[in-house]
């Protein structure tokens, strides 16, 4: 199982923007020498929260000093630029990184931006597709591409140099649940990015997403791997449960309060259409959302529930936060690396037999005391074996 961030990021609008984005390349670095396998950052424009215009600019001062995580975006807006454009910047940045970038796509899902830009709703989906289109014509063709498109047309153009991954480097895009989502996913055999917490009510259920992204790739002639399903959750965890809650429930509630009831109204947090939204607590948003909050061994047995209900995923993403301050932010996801990671990766499970089985052997008395057999040895001591055995 992979471990990922899916950054967008939050940043308070009343602090210094420099000093939020040294913190933000501070944590790329902090997540490699933690061994997290990925780190995805998104692109916005308004709302002043969300503070990064262009990410492929910090994945480029990222890689300057990080060496072996995958550098991705959440998502680039496709609707807000040129296809080509596009290609050619992230294939440059791929030979850059030597091989480790990844080109999230979406059509923009923030609505300041949508606004800021004056482009139609309705528009907004079917330009990210025309534009994916001739993104992946430009990646995969050797030589000048033409394309008569509704929104975009190019004629006789052609990558100078394509992706440092062959045959092309990898896409990803977001999914609340919606079949056309799961079916572009489909499509171009993308990392899909959904939420642990599951979509909307007329979404597709959480335990039927990957059945259903690999029904549309059997339609498009694809392959979708399981392996690039990732599950986004937010995580937060200590050396106890209450501990954890203690120091993450104040910014829980200021940031959906403040901002999400902002941008999108509160409606799709309430847990019921007639509930005060200003009566909206911590437990019932994490609970809702499925986000974990705790010590590594509940987040253990969370991850585990979320595997088994939707038959297995990938690899687990973090949104990032700044709930409480940067030592503690910092300590949890130590906290996971060290006993959560190696949980699921396998890393531990080695030891704790090897450790299980001499805590057996110790109470069957089959471990030698230093300079001969126990007193009460059940037997005699075999070197060949190394245990002690009945004559």
């Amino acid at each position: 199982m992979k471990f990922a961030f899916f950054m967008m990021p939050l940043h308070l609008p009343s602090e210094n923007p420099a000093l939020a984005f040294d913190r933000d390349i501070d944590l790329i670095n902090y997540a490699e020498e933690l061994d997290y396998d990925e780190f995805y950052i998104g692109e916005h424009h308004s709302a002043g929260w969300e503070t990064i215009p262009a990410p492929e600019m910090v994945l480029a001062k990222a890689s300057a000093t990080t060496h072996r995580i995958k550098l991705g975006t959440s998502v680039v807006g496709l609707p807000y630029h040129h296809p080509f454009h596009v290609a050619e910047r992230f294939t440059f940045l791929d030979h850059m990184t030597r091989g480790r970038v990844v080109l999230g796509v979406g059509p923009s899902s923030l609505p300041p931006d949508i606004q800021l830009f004056n482009i139609p709703v309705q528009d907004l989906n079917p330009m990210m597709r025309e534009s994916t289109e001739i993104i992946v014509k430009l990646l995969e063709t050797p030589g000048p591409v033409t394309y008569e498109g509704k929104f975009w047309s190019i004629k006789d153009m052609g990558l100078q140099l394509r992706s440092y991954q062959q045959p092309r480097l990898k896409l990803a895009t977001a999914s609340v649940g919606s079949e056309r989502s799961l079916e572009f996913a489909a499509q171009y055999e993308m990392i899909l990015f959904a939420l642990a917490g599951g979509g909307p009510p007329n979404g597709v259920p959480l335990n039927e997403l990957w059945n259903r992204v690999e029904h549309h790739g059997a339609r498009h002639g694809t392959k979708p791997d399981r392996d690039d399903f990732r599950l986004v959750t937010y995580v937060h965890l200590a050396d106890t449960h209450e501990q954890a809650w203690a120091e993450v429930r104040e910014g829980i509630v200021r940031d959906v309060h403040k901002y999400f009831y902002t941008i999108n109204t509160p409606a799709g947090w309430l847990t019921h259409p007639d509930q005060d939204p200003d009566s909206l607590t911590a437990e019932e948003i994490v609970q809702q959302r499925r986000w974990i909050i705790g010590t590594p061994d509940e987040a253990i047995e969370q991850i585990q529930q979320l595997y088994d209900e939707t038959g297995g995923f990938g690899g687990l993403m973090f949104t990032t936060h700044e709930w409480t301050d940067q030592a503690r932010i910092k300590y949890s996801l130590e906290l996971f690396a060290r006993y959560v990671m190696p949980h699921f990766r396998g890393h531990t499970a080695d030891l704790m037999r090897a450790w299980q089985k001499t805590i057996d052997d110790r109470k069957a008395g089959l471990i030698p005391s230093i300079g001969g057999p126990p007193a009460e040895s059940p037997g005699v001591y075999d070197h060949k074996s190394n245990l002690y055995v009945k004559r």
